[in-house]
């Protein structure tokens, strides 16, 4: 049977036309030829890849080898947090390494170079480095549509000593927000950095944050130096970007101006616990608000804090703290009208005490933030100031002893319904107390000579919801009635956009 097949297939072969077995030979030969391209391709493909492996270890042998810098970590996304309180960078996946083939020309080889995709050449060692320590630069543009019912140059906290300059809703119509331009890079394997410049509105540029700080010093600890928002509270460490609302809580108002930041130094500690426990230490000159430059050696201000943390199963988690900030002024002034109409200006000397007391709760099923998610967050506030207050300080001034102690909180719940989409609802309150005025206990004044420190409980309500079609921007609608001034309601819409340009740090959890 097998002799008759072979028979047949000769007599075919012997037998077939001369243009087809012509054809037979330019494919065989076509064959070849793609065989031997095919096999000097891949000939000089392993060539490079030996290279390539030979200058890999011919750097990692070399002591003076500079280390790049780890790759930026991308922000998270809106509606999403960082867990950890302090995202690091992500590490650099590790090189691939490929073992040189004993001869290129085997059928091994060949498969073992098919299956890799084509690399580009080599960076030479000197650009790596160059470029190794160029700082990430990530820019915020942000802008407000506002329309307030009352006149915003008039806004007050009744109740309350005005300081810092972020107090109010603003200017109305329309208006460009604080934009934020941010450099950080590794130093050394030692130190990292961090600069972030706020370009406010009327053009003028401040620095907002400017510090360097150690990369993990032993035993959990931290050590952080220059300007920088301090860790007291919950929302005082976030920039403003990353807030659920277009401005701030009116505690924060009231007793930061806005935010507290403070040149100086911090030291963090992170115990090595299964539970999230993090102690902090700031000491610095206690130029801001409540403090303010008193043009003296030393620490002018110094706070503690602690925070605590855990996970609830799979789908929740918490955290906790509280916080001590002390701190002085020295003729710190603010204008108010006296019983007949006219505008003084006073001055307090002396020194505040604040406490503070956070809680945040964040909820996603399964851990999947992207799709749904909801987060509860509050903080309560309580100041004692005691010193001297000066009354009219350009004119007939009179000076007597001072004391109060105020306190304001708020609470805030934001849940993301669908992707990009969340709304959210805050609740403001304050409680201004009735202030112990020397001059008025005496008789000298009488409280009408202080309207601004009339006891009052401002209180406000807002209502927010953003879309975000993507990590890198968000635009915000948000309700408001504010009630910060007796007998008056300030209804308040604000329409705000936040756009980020660039690679922006992870924010804390």
């Amino acid at each position: 049977m097998l002799k008759r097949r072979l028979m047949a297939a000769a007599i075919a072969v012997a037998f077939a036309p001369l243009p087809a077995l012509a054809a037979s030979k330019d494919d065989i030969a076509q064959l070849r030829a793609e065989m031997r391209r095919m096999k000097a391709e891949y000939e000089s493909r392993i060539g490079a890849l030996e290279q390539r492996l030979q200058q890999a270890e011919a750097k990692a042998a070399t002591p003076s080898s500079v280390a790049a810098s780890p790759a930026p970590v991308p922000s998270a996304a809106p509606g999403t947090q960082a867990v950890a309180q302090s995202t690091p960078a992500a590490p650099a996946a590790p090189a691939t390494t490929v073992a040189p083939a004993a001869s290129s020309s085997t059928a091994a080889a060949i498969l073992a170079a098919s299956a890799m995709p084509a690399q580009p050449a080599a960076m030479p060692a000197s650009a790596a480095g160059a470029n190794a320590f160029n700082p990430a630069i990530s820019a915020i543009l942000g802008g407000t549509y506002a329309n307030l019912s009352r006149d915003p140059k008039q806004y007050r906290l009744q109740g309350f000593m005005p300081g810092g300059e972020d107090i109010g809703p603003g200017s109305r119509s329309f208006s460009l927000g604080e934009s934020e331009v941010a450099l950080s890079a590794n130093i050394d394997p030692t130190f990292s950095g961090q600069l972030i410049f706020a370009l406010a509105g009327d053009n003028s540029v401040s620095v907002e944050e400017a510090f360097v700080q150690t990369k993990g010093l032993a035993n959990g600890l931290n050590l952080k130096a220059g300007r920088m928002l301090a860790g007291v509270g919950y929302l005082n460490s976030i920039h403003a970007h990353a807030w659920d609302f277009v401005d701030a809580p009116l505690a924060y108002q009231a007793f930061f101006g806005g935010q507290y930041r403070n040149d100086g130094l911090q030291l963090k500690w992170l115990a090595p616990t299964e539970r999230y426990l993090e102690l902090g230490f700031e000491a610095g000159n206690g130029g801001a608000f409540p403090g303010n430059d008193r043009n003296k050696n030393g620490f002018g201000s110094a706070a503690l804090y602690a925070h605590i943390g855990d996970d609830i199963g799979e789908s929740a988690s918490w955290r906790a703290g509280i916080s001590f900030l002390h701190t002085g002024a020295k003729d710190r002034a603010y204008t108010d009208v006296d019983s007949s109409g006219a505008a003084v200006s006073n001055s307090f000397s002396g020194h505040a005490n604040l406490v503070i007391v956070d809680g945040v709760y964040k909820w996603s099923p399964n851990g999947n933030a992207t799709q749904t998610n909801f987060k509860l967050q509050g903080e309560y506030f309580r100041r004692r100031e005691s010193g001297t207050l000066a009354f009219d300080t350009t004119g007939n001034g009179q000076t007597g002893a001072y004391a109060s102690a105020q306190s304001g909180w708020y609470l805030q719940g934001v849940y993301q319904f669908m992707p990009a989409w969340r709304a959210g609802l805050r609740y403001d309150r304050l409680s201004s107390g009735t202030p112990d005025i020397g001059l008025v206990s005496s008789g000298a004044l009488s409280a009408a000579d202080f309207s601004q420190l009339s006891a009052y409980n401002p209180k406000r309500l807002s209502f927010m919801v953003d879309w975000s079609p993507s990590e890198f921007s968000r635009i915000r609608l948000q309700l408001a009635q504010d009630k910060s001034r007796p007998g008056t309601n300030d209804n308040e819409v604000f329409l705000q956009y936040i756009m980020s340009l660039g690679v922006h740090g992870a924010h804390t959890f």
